[in-house]
């Protein structure tokens, strides 16, 4: 990873913390929270003001804890399911707070502005993840789950680096993912409704 001093935490930097953090809530937030805290403890990058509490050791042991049983229960059919709706009421709010830490510094009218990117990104990273899984969930082999659940860990852990090394490609990369969404989500709720409907 590069040197803090090749980090940019200028505004465009920000920016990508606060999106980055609150994309990647909706989909691992322990992994966010542990994998962020961690680089900014060993100093690997600077972290915003705002968010140096995630360094803290106390923070980073719950947040490893959380990230093990998530790593676990995410990677087994049904319980995937069962675990993302009761995330719906921690990973949204929980990408809204991370978002609006980042700009910790800058002003309550940057926070809120960031709380409502972080927030939204968070909900529509997470109704992505969710739907995605149900929709898995529907077929009979059991290899699909694993295979998705690891792809999501690597695809949020590559959005936490380009966060920090390349904050221009994460957010032209978010961008892209927010405009996929809008024409992928009401082609997956028809897909659900589909086999339900078969199911039944």
């Amino acid at each position: 990873m590069a040197s803090i001093e090749s980090l940019p935490l200028d505004l465009a930097g920000l920016l990508a913390i606060a999106a980055g953090l609150g994309w990647a809530s909706g989909i691992r937030l322990y992994l966010a929270l542990f994998v962020v805290g961690l680089a900014g403890r060993l100093e690997w990058v600077a972290l915003p003001d705002g968010l140096r509490v995630l360094e803290h050791p106390w923070v980073l042991a719950a947040a490893g804890l959380m990230l093990l049983v998530e790593f676990l229960a995410d990677k087994l059919p049904i319980v995937d399911s069962a675990w993302d709706s009761v995330h719906s009421f921690i990973r949204i709010p929980a990408g809204a707070a991370l978002a609006a830490m980042a700009f910790g510094g800058q002003g309550v009218e940057w926070q809120t502005a960031m709380a409502i990117v972080g927030g939204s990104l968070a909900a529509s990273a997470h109704l992505a993840k969710a739907g995605t899984r149900l929709a898995i969930n529907l077929s009979p082999e059991p290899f699909s789950n694993p295979v998705a659940s690891l792809g999501e860990d690597s695809l949020v852990l590559l959005g936490l680096w380009l966060m920090f090394v390349h904050p221009g490609l994460l957010l032209a990369f978010l961008l892209l993912f927010v405009a996929i969404l809008v024409w992928l989500l009401p082609k997956l709720w028809r897909l659900l409704t589909r086999r339900r409907q078969q199911q039944a």
